[in-house]
């Protein structure tokens, strides 16, 4: 009775953006406690992040909102008129305190953070988006640390949409909920009781219409099916000691394949012999064409599988076109484009045909019975793949499948020796020749490549022509164009459309990655008619989102669900939906066994370093009543401020170290006054060594700190293998690599070389290189530069030409260069020096007389050298002409 009575209560809360029960459930829950929310895709949490922040907009609130998409911090910015972060720390420093709501980046707050210009104390909280991709090494989870050691008052609140995240890796929710400390899980899947009620409140009219493949495309999902198959049971058994459990046909087809391989095989790539990595990389090409098959047309289609019938292919394949059925798919996608007479004649694709008979003929009809009213004012949105699918369709109901298809195969350089009657029926029309007609398609088609943004449109604007408007119903969009687009309408402006005809609009699910866009179109179009030309399972429950918020006079929406009965398509869908479902109920059975510490009572500050003062002890050289004096001091490390960029500072902090971000022109990480660290990644070190750029950050180092260490950091989901494949030119091998770090190595000897496999392993061993030393110092560092050096550091006291020069003299050597360079006067007098002289300054016989050797001693030439004719030759004949 008392959950009836609350569940009451908390529908009559009324907030400034509308919300569906269930959100309205989920902001009660989400405000009172620091909690990480999970919730299916397609449920947005938008709305609830709005009024969240709606509520802390005033200037007494000081709330940072961190990890946002590009259009997610454009999508706030508009709606709350937020201003932008100064690019100035000072004015950076002054906006904090004048409050509000910011939307900043996580690599500006952690030196924000560190350089104490945030008023830490004063914060009210920090809403963290897109959750699953915060682990405790990454800026995240270092910004929150950081907030939490000086506020355990402040809120935190994090939002997911992609429960799918949370499965992979061990106990991965509990470890983002670590790094995001964090007490409370929601979870909300599409089969909650409450997200089902709310939105069986209002249901739009959904008609499921199973279209039929085409035999051949029947035949060729077979025959690609077989193969995949025969490609996955042979991958498994020569690899039986590994996982493979995910990798399976049906996962194959999913669009998250290629996050499967990568979790399953990228720790252990470097192990896996060649016939694996060519099987692997042959089910990438086996997933492209079935899903080709679905959603491309039938010229398309065969231009992508005659790439793979070569002679180039099949030496580098795993040998699978070798297979009866790879015989029989190339046959069967040549004989969805030419006929038996090797005419062409491409066969239609089905959705096509029925996406035709939907806007000519059905929806038309619909609008008549219910309103009997002309189409004039029917607004109608179609929802595709990709780009591409847009492109398509925009192409498909402009120009007519016929012509279409006839300029595709121009595009794609396919041979055409004859045409069947209907594409001859478009030149006779055209009044032309075959040459002019030829002649014209390929301007045009010059036309389409130089406009190559073209492709790349996520929406276009359709209406109908005059002539079809009038009399619709005697039309044929097959083979005639009665569409045409909307020249006036710039980046989908929505308010410029007139209102007098029919609007068509051709949109992707997600514009460019923007997962909002979708919401967008429909609150500013308002279709009446949705048609689904390919499956998504976010983009179904936007739309049911979208009608649940209608007002009660707005009509019911109509949506047309094109789908392909018993295929790939059908079935990719399915698995979408179960691999979530799956997910929530792993995360569910995780939230009954999982043990979240109170990170607000003070007693698990230990667990994240808070009250642990890791101390450098060292001893003063100054002493106290005859003993010596002991100081304590905090083990500090000074950090390049573009080495933020990477997982290490957050690493470091982690382990006690205190993080000091400045600008330094030499190394990246100074972590005692002697010595200097270089770090590099594989692919930067490949091209340091390349430039030359390495080379004179190592003569640098060598000047100005005794200990100077390049630093050669792995990725930690990489195999620790130097023998990878990290060089892709063929003009440049990996033995190139090693040959140039062996000449780095003798020119630098007191370079030291530190490999590590991970930031981790890096982290642990600067903790150990910090014991018992002292700490580095700020304005030192500062004070070097690649053209002046401090004078109380460890470098040579010289002209650095000189050094150098002298440096590569025979004889000289590390160890005798100071001597060299302290007792010498120049050059010159170096040179009026006798040999005993010479041993007396470099202490070293042998050195001294190799030296003088080189300055007094006249080479001799050999009797090899007097043979030789030095180029008289060629000159013997001009002698003889004299």
């Amino acid at each position: 009775m008392e959950s009836n009575e609350q569940s009451e209560v908390d529908q009559n809360i009324e907030t400034k953006y509308p919300l569906l029960p269930y959100e309205k459930q989920i902001l009660i829950d989400m405000f009172e406690k620091d909690a990480l929310l999970i919730i299916a895709k397609g449920l947005t949490y938008n709305d609830i992040v709005a009024n969240l922040l709606w509520i802390h907009n005033d200037p007494a609130n000081l709330v940072l909102v961190i990890n946002s998409s590009e259009y997610e911090e454009k999508y706030f910015s508009e709606k709350f008129n937020l201003t932008v972060l100064p690019t100035n720390g000072n004015e950076r420093e002054k906006a904090y305190l004048e409050g509000g709501i910011y939307f900043v980046s996580t690599r500006i707050l952690v030196v924000d953070l560190l350089k104490n210009r945030v008023p830490v104390s004063n914060i009210t909280g920090i809403v963290v988006l897109r959750a699953h991709t915060v682990l405790e090494s990454c800026q995240e989870a270092f910004v929150l640390r950081l907030y939490r050691q000086k506020n355990k008052t402040g809120f935190v609140k994090a939002f997911s949409n992609s429960p799918i995240s949370f499965t992979f890796g061990y106990h991965q929710v509990e470890k983002v909920m670590r790094a995001l400390f964090v007490t409370e899980l929601y979870l909300w899947p599409r089969f909650h009781s409450t997200v089902i009620k709310s939105l069986k409140s209002r249901q739009a009219e959904v008609i499921e219409l199973h279209v039929s493949l085409t035999t051949n495309m029947g035949l060729i999902q077979t025959c690609l099916l077989d193969i995949m198959n025969y490609t996955v049971k042979q991958l498994k058994s020569i690899n039986r000691t590994l996982d493979m459990q995910e990798i399976t046909t049906e996962n194959c087809i999913t669009k998250k394949f290629h996050k499967i391989l990568q979790s399953q095989l990228d720790c252990v790539w470097h192990q896996l012999s060649t016939r694996t990595k060519e099987y692997i990389q042959d089910l990438k090409v086996l997933r492209t064409m079935i899903i080709n098959l679905i959603h491309d047309d039938s010229v398309s289609f065969y231009a992508l599988v005659s790439k793979y019938r070569t002679p180039e292919y099949a030496k580098v394949n795993s040998g699978w076109i070798l297979l009866d059925s790879a015989e029989q798919l190339f046959r069967l996608a040549k004989a969805r484009v030419y006929n038996n007479n090797n005419e062409f004649n491409p066969e239609s694709s089905p959705k096509w045909k029925c996406l035709s008979e939907l806007l000519t003929d059905e929806i038309p009809r619909e609008v008549k019975k219910k309103n009997n009213e002309s189409l004039s004012k029917t607004k109608i949105l179609i929802l595709c793949q990709d780009n591409k699918s847009c492109y398509q369709l925009n192409n498909f109901l402009t120009m007519g499948e016929s012509k279409y298809l006839f300029y595709t195969a121009f595009r794609r350089d396919l041979t055409i020796t004859s045409m069947a009657a209907k594409y001859k029926k478009i030149n006779n029309k055209s009044h032309m020749n075959t040459e002019n007609k030829d002649k014209e398609i390929k301007n045009e088609l010059d036309e389409e490549e130089a406009n190559a943004d073209e492709m790349n449109k996520s929406n276009y604007v359709l209406t109908l022509t005059q002539t079809a408007t009038k009399n619709n119903s005697d039309s044929k969009a097959a083979n005639e164009s009665i569409f045409e687009p909307l020249s006036q309408v710039e980046n989908l402006d929505l308010t410029q459309l007139e209102t007098d005809k029919p609007i068509i609009c051709i949109q992707t699910f997600k514009q460019n990655g923007n997962y909002m866009s979708l919401d967008h179109t429909l609150e500013r179009l308002r279709p009446e008619y949705v048609v689904l030309f390919h499956s998504d399972v976010a983009a179904v429950r936007q739309l049911e989102r979208y009608e649940c918020r209608k007002p009660p006079r707005e009509p019911r929406l109509t949506v047309y669900f094109l789908v392909h009965d018993h295929t790939v398509e059908e079935q990719a869908y399915l698995t979408a939906l179960r691999r979530e479902k799956q997910a929530f109920e792993l995360l569910i059975q995780a939230k009954s066994v999982m043990v979240i510490p109170s990170y607000q009572d003070g007693k698990t500050d230990e667990y994240f370093n808070m009250n642990v003062e890791e101390e450098v002890i060292h001893k003063d050289t100054r002493k106290a009543g005859g003993q010596t004096q002991v100081t304590k001091e905090k083990p500090i490390v000074i950090v390049d401020m573009r080495e933020f960029r990477s997982d290490l500072p957050a690493l470091l902090h982690k382990n006690g170290i205190n993080i000091e971000p400045v600008t330094i022109t030499i190394g990246d990480y100074i972590l005692t006054p002697d010595i200097c660290v270089e770090r590099k990644s594989i692919s930067d070190l490949i091209g340091s060594l390349n430039s030359g750029r390495l080379y004179a950050q190592c003569t640098q180092m060598c000047r100005n700190y005794s200990r100077p260490i390049l630093l050669i950091e792995f990725d930690q989901n990489k195999p620790f293998h130097s023998q990878g494949n990290f060089v892709v030119s063929t003009d440049l091998s990996g033995a190139d690599i090693q040959q140039k770090l062996q000449l780095l190595t003798i020119h630098f000897p007191r370079l030291k070389l530190v490999w590590s496999p991970s930031p981790y392993a890096t982290a642990e061993l600067f903790y150990e290189l910090k014991q018992g030393r002292k700490n580095p110092n700020v304005e030192e560092a500062l004070a070097l530069s690649g053209d002046n050096t401090a004078d109380d550091m460890n470098y040579e006291r010289c002209n650095i030409r000189v050094h150098d020069f002298v440096q590569k003299l025979p004889g000289i050597t590390s160890k005798n260069i100071t001597r060299v360079m302290n007792r010498g006067v120049s050059l010159d007098h170096l040179i009026t020096l006798t040999q005993e002289q010479l041993a007396e300054i470099m202490e070293n016989k042998n050195e001294a007389a190799t030296l003088y050797s080189i300055l007094h001693v006249k080479p001799k030439t050999t009797d090899t050298d007097k043979a030789k004719p030095f180029g008289k030759k060629k000159f013997e004949k001009f002698k003889n002409l004299k």
